[in-house]
């Protein structure tokens, strides 16, 4: 089972992806994604919305989030979300084992 976390982070003036460029320049995404159960850091701006930055974020389980979401870097993390003013949406997603029906769709 792992869990998945979409953030979106919205701003203004290009606020969420210099917020994204800062956390990848100052070396927070390196640190988290070697962090012990994390499977996937990554940022992706909308083609139709410039304004917001969507963070997928993949963990193997609750126990690995919480030791992340107790990390000092939560206060790099909350302090930049401060200085580009920046509002989130959030949505979790706990995978399922393999569907085999689903496998007929998915080109590989």
């Amino acid at each position: 089972m792992a869990i998945t976390v979409n953030l979106r982070y919205t701003g203004k003036d290009g606020a969420a992806l210099k917020f994204a460029e800062e956390m990848t320049a100052n070396g927070t995404v390196a640190a988290i994604r070697a962090e012990a159960g994390n499977l996937r850091y990554e940022y992706y701006q909308p083609l139709d919305d410039p304004e917001t930055i969507l963070l997928i974020d993949s963990w193997t389980d609750q126990v690995a989030i919480d030791v992340h979401h107790a990390s000092p870097m939560m206060a790099t993390i909350a302090a930049l979300r401060e200085k580009y003013d920046l509002h989130m949406t959030v949505e979790r997603y706990v995978s399922i084992e393999e569907n085999v029906e689903d496998e007929r769709f998915i080109r590989r």
